[in-house]
């Protein structure tokens, strides 16, 4: 026999003794019990069968099992619920949201305050109840319009829009000092007679003006790099905006001076004034402000009226007085919509200056908490939307616009509790007005065109849109393998 065909012959037996062997000690498959008596192939461990001591015991009735992980704790709890708020919190759209939320809910809740705070003064003016809230209503519907429309331009045109409207704006304050134009309201010769029921105070559309030429001038010199020198971050913003308050002054209105200063020093300060040159025309300004207060008795007596308790001599706290006492009587929840007793004849102004004390009123400490609430948010939202952009005009406009409404925000409630001077000028979006609002709802839409304009949030936007979303799962299933279901 040859070589190879041995060594094919001996691979045969080796294969064939191998599987005898392997049938050999499998067992086999008994149909009935095992029999008694030592098993046969007891030292033979099976795979398929776990052996009796690794078996688990069984887990005790009403607790948990050894094995099982624990519960995790209150403070485990708690930490995830501030790891999600935190991180819903940080998303794109939150400032979006906020700016949009915030604002609508003020100018509405704004309305309802205004109908139940001005319908005692209208009924004593010979006018229907409703005769306020009408106008307030119109004016409303208009700003609306204006903040839709500021959302949705463009930047370039805002830029655009920033020297028309201060050349427009300085006009209009200057014919309110002729004579049969401009008419005096209040002491105060800064409005203009539009005809009919209607009024116009340029003076407030002097904030948005301002905001919009500073913020256009100092993002152009901060691209060439000229903020550096202090002459071109003086000139020629401080002496224009001099100029309007110079304009402002000439009609008495101390109020709307002090705002525009607050823009003013907000401006210097985003485009990072040295402490200086800050401390300076900062201490020029207190220094103006003081003499103009020294040398008017009227001011004089406000300024008398931090903190007072009773009328005083010849009531000259009257106002001040009584809107403590509105805010005293409301409690935790007021005592209702509508039944306030201060506004029967007894708080000066309870629609425009003194709103917020009708509110706590008649809506308690809740409702003026919810009000700080809204505008917290609404400053909050701004200064995020400052802080994120790496546009130097965004930043300088939604600082401007921010600490306009703040400022006012903070001088109106502050007069009310007692805490500052009565400067006359009405709480943002809430007051009654429609010269205040129409500018004050296009400086909102501007902030909401500033926080679209962000990258992360313009995306996340975009995945909103339902065609995009349907292209996108489309696009998703055509990708999909052919045998998948």
């Amino acid at each position: 026999m040859p070589a190879d065909e041995s060594s094919a012959a001996s691979g045969t037996d080796r294969s064939r003794a191998g599987v005898a062997i392997s049938r050999a000690l499998t067992p086999p498959l008994l149909a009935g019990p095992l029999p008694a008596g030592p098993a046969p192939f007891a030292g033979l461990a099976l795979r398929s069968r776990p052996a009796t001591g690794s078996r688990r015991p069984p887990a005790p009735r009403g607790g948990r099992g050894a094995g099982t992980p624990p519960r995790p704790g209150r403070r485990a709890g708690v930490r995830q619920t501030y790891e999600r708020a935190r991180r819903a919190w940080d998303r794109p759209l939150t400032a979006y949201y906020l700016i949009l939320g915030a604002g609508l809910l003020i100018t509405v809740l704004g309305l309802v305050m205004v109908y139940s705070a001005s319908m005692i003064k209208a009924l004593e003016l010979s006018r229907p109840s409703t005769y306020f809230f009408r106008k307030q209503f119109i004016a409303a519907v208009i700003g609306a319009g204006l903040m839709m429309l500021a959302s949705r331009m463009p930047l370039k045109l805002h830029r655009a829009l920033a020297y028309p409207l201060l050349a427009g704006t300085v006009f209009l304050m200057v014919l309110v000092q002729v004579p049969g134009i401009g008419m005096s309201v209040n002491g105060n010769q800064n409005w203009i007679y539009l005809g009919g029921p209607f009024q116009l105070q340029p003076s407030e559309f002097g904030k948005l003006a301002l905001i919009l030429w500073g913020a256009d001038l100092l993002a152009r010199k901060q691209d060439k790099r000229l903020l550096a020198q202090w002459k071109h971050m003086l000139v020629p913003l401080v002496p224009v905006a001099f100029m309007l308050l110079g304009l402002i002054m000439l009609g008495g209105d101390m109020g709307t001076a002090i705002i525009l200063t607050a823009i003013l020093f907000g401006l210097l300060w985003l485009a990072g004034a040295p402490t200086r040159l800050f401390a300076g025309v900062l201490g020029f300004a207190v220094l103006i402000g003081f003499l103009l207060i020294k040398t008017s008795p009227n001011r004089m007596s406000r300024l008398s009226c931090i903190g007072a308790s009773e009328p005083g001599p010849g009531d000259s706290c009257w106002q001040a007085v009584h809107g403590i006492y509105a805010l005293a009587s409301g409690g935790w929840f007021g005592s209702g919509l509508g039944a306030s007793v201060e506004k029967w004849g007894q708080l000066p102004e309870p629609h425009t200056d003194f709103i917020f004390a009708i509110t706590g009123e008649e809506l308690g400490l809740a409702g003026t908490l919810s009000v700080l609430a809204l505008f917290a948010a609404l400053g909050y939202a701004g200064i995020r939307v400052a802080g994120r952009t790496e546009d130097p005009f965004v930043r300088y406009a939604a600082g401007g616009v921010t600490t306009w409404i703040t400022a006012q925000a903070v001088i109106n409630i502050g007069a009310v509790l007692g805490l500052l001077p009565i400067a006359g000028v009405p709480l943002p979006l809430f007051s009654y007005g429609g010269s205040a609002l129409l500018p004050t709802m296009f400086a909102v839409g501007l902030m909401i065109a500033f926080a679209r304009e962000d990258p992360a949030a313009r995306a996340a936007l975009a995945m909103r849109r339902p065609g995009v979303r349907w292209k996108t799962m489309r696009r998703r299933v055509m990708k999909r393998p052919s045998g998948e279901r």
